[in-house]
């Protein structure tokens, strides 16, 4: 049996994604695997940095009081969909939707692991070499994995785009929680513990000195 068998084996229920404790879903996705299989090309690797944007009463959400654009409409759905958009006009960034229709909220995978296709995302990327800024990061990690704004709205339950539970553990004392990178127009919502991460993993995007505040 091949990884990408035994990884849709072990996918992530839609249930997962539809709960509406968005943070908590970061947080457990933190040792999940994102795998991706576009045009038969295979590459994943485990997330290791998360970040939750909780609903209309998140200043920091694209959907903040329930705005409603061609970008974030898909925000709207019901939890379990990919959600990817651009971000200065250069990085595509993925997030998974969560929680019942209706109610925007979202998770940005900020950083991965690389387990597969390393040599795919060197060529995505225009790499010499493996470094961490491989898949540090949510711009280079969609680069990495082949994830576009044409891949915004796709069901999270297919075999081009996924997150698997391989049975990776890790403790509670590992797990890190801090404020969010990038949203200080978001006033007091910027200061939301709302950040997840493998404390001491070398994958890690922001500043170092961020990192040392879990």
């Amino acid at each position: 049996m091949n990884a990408i068998t035994l990884w849709e084996s072990d996918k992530l229920p839609e249930d997962f994604y539809r709960r509406s404790n968005t943070p908590l879903i970061a947080k457990q996705l933190l040792g999940k695997v994102l795998i991706s299989n576009i045009d038969g090309v295979l590459t994943a690797g485990r997330i290791i940095e998360t970040e939750a944007y909780h609903g209309k009463n998140d200043k920091a959400s694209h959907a903040y009081q329930g705005r409603r654009t061609a970008r974030t409409e898909v925000m709207f759905e019901e939890g379990g969909v990919a959600y990817v958009y651009l971000c200065y006009g250069i990085h595509q960034l993925f997030n998974v939707v969560t929680g019942e229709k209706e109610m925007p909220a979202a998770v940005l995978i900020r950083a991965l692991e690389p387990l597969v296709g390393m040599d795919t995302m060197l060529h995505r990327l225009q790499k010499p070499a493996v470094d961490h800024s491989l898949t540090r990061g949510p711009g280079n990690l969609s680069r990495a994995l082949g994830i576009h704004k044409k891949h915004s709205g796709i069901s999270l339950q297919g075999k081009e785009l996924f997150i698997a539970d391989d049975g990776f553990r890790t403790s509670e004392s590992a797990i890190g929680i801090t404020p969010r990178i990038g949203v200080d127009y978001a006033g007091e919502d910027a200061a939301r513990p709302y950040r997840f991460i493998i404390k001491n993993n070398p994958w890690l995007s922001g500043k170092k000195r961020i990192n040392q505040l879990v």
